[in-house]
């Protein structure tokens, strides 16, 4: 690789980390690939799968040039950053060159805005089009697609990519007028539902498009957003556009900042709440109601995760009867997986079940024996105990809970 494309690929791989919503899960294998690639290269990142593999991906900016002047991002068009751009056949040509050296196993494109959103649109359909047409790629590509572009563009894209994204950015439309004034709300969920009808139609019909589903960002703590109201729009794009994911990203703060940002990004730890939610929305059957009242004010508690504080709210429905309870008071128990939980529901249609055979069909015993009964475990009045939360996030307590 010549010094100069080496270069533009630097400021485009960094210019492309703010970015989370980078992930293949639900897409269907192509050809054959290798498993657990890695590679310390400019802009490559890593992936897992619902399995469990780990993918590389290649996850660059065509351009970091914008006519965009969002206050949150860092490549705004009043940024003073380095630009740099990439060509199609550039894109091209480094996707199937990493990928022939089994550095990645697809591509993750994303762009500032240029010339218009019809041009910039073109050139990404044009890159997976090249891919797939031109070079039989058979890898992963994941598209971020410009919501004020034709439908027709964003249809081809369809054809060639396996997920689709349209960021939201930020929560609340108010935020989204005050920090990003020239996107609009509207035409973002307007993309989000012909996309939805693509892709169910698509489905219904047996053809090929955007198999993975689309997917979104939101970057938190750029506005005083709660989590219970971040919660609330992912609820709404779930059941709304079926999003097969929405992701978190904390917000960084840039060079030159607006007077409208915060100084310093919000706590790591609350994006990681925010997913551990968005889990129980999707997985374990929560309202987003049911999800911020584990914490106080709108906000998820930093300290422990939202289910148990959500148990520590609610103590008088546990302990609960493993041998029992509906799978859907299961799923609230505390160190009980989805997995698990489906365990237990198929093992005691055979048996009765003890606290022994619980720890054989779930590793989380210690963290869950306050909140059950089993044959031979009734807990006495643990779940009422004022030094419960201490005790099951205190490490120097785990190995005697009880």
């Amino acid at each position: 690789m010549d010094e100069k494309l080496a270069g533009r690929l630097r400021i485009l791989a960094d210019a492309a980390k703010y970015d989370a919503s980078c992930a293949s899960s639900g897409a269907p294998k192509r050809a054959a690939g290798l498993d657990g690639l890695g590679s310390t290269s400019s802009g490559i990142c890593h992936a897992y799968t619902p399995d469990g593999r780990c993918i590389s991906l290649l996850k660059i900016l065509l351009t970091n040039y914008c006519l965009f002047d969002c206050a949150y991002c860092v490549n705004r068009r009043s940024s003073n950053v380095r630009r740099a751009r990439f060509t199609v056949e550039e894109v091209v040509s480094l996707t199937i060159a990493f990928y022939k050296r089994n550095y990645i196993e697809g591509l993750f494109l994303s762009s500032g805005i240029v010339r218009s959103p019809d041009h910039t649109m073109e050139e990404l359909m044009r890159v997976a089009k090249s891919l797939r047409r031109d070079h039989g790629f058979a890898g992963y590509i994941h598209l971020k697609t410009i919501p004020e572009a034709s439908p027709w563009l964003i249809e081809q894209a369809g054809l060639y990519a396996d997920r689709l994204s349209i960021n939201l950015e930020l929560p609340s439309i108010e935020s989204l007028k005050r920090l990003a004034p020239e996107k609009n709300a509207g035409s973002i969920t307007m993309a989000m539902g012909r996309m939805r009808e693509s892709i169910s139609q698509a489905r219904e019909d047996r053809r090929r498009f955007s198999p993975a589903g689309q997917s979104t960002q939101l970057i938190i703590g750029a506005d005083d957003t709660t989590d219970a109201a971040v919660l609330g729009t992912s609820d709404t794009l779930y059941r709304d556009y079926a999003l097969r994911r929405v992701y978190y990203s904390g917000f960084s703060p840039i060079p030159e900042p607006s007077a409208a940002l915060p100084l310093k990004a919000p706590p790591l730890q609350r994006e990681n709440r925010l997913y551990q939610a968005d889990w129980l929305l999707r997985f374990y059957g929560f309202t987003v109601e049911e999800v911020a009242s584990g914490g106080e004010n709108g906000m998820l508690d930093l300290e422990i995760d939202p289910k148990l504080a959500w148990v520590l709210k609610n103590r008088g429905r546990f302990p609960v009867d493993i041998n029992t309870a509906p799978r859907e008071m299961l799923l609230r128990v505390p160190g009980l997986g989805a997995r698990a939980v489906d365990r237990i529901v198929a093992a005691r249609r055979h048996t009765t079940l003890r606290l022994a055979d619980l720890g054989r069909l779930t590793s989380g015993l210690k963290r869950l024996r306050p909140f059950v009964i089993t044959a031979d475990h009734k807990p006495d009045r643990h779940a009422d105990r004022l030094d419960l939360r201490a005790r099951i996030t205190e490490p120097s307590r785990q190995g005697s809970l009880f």
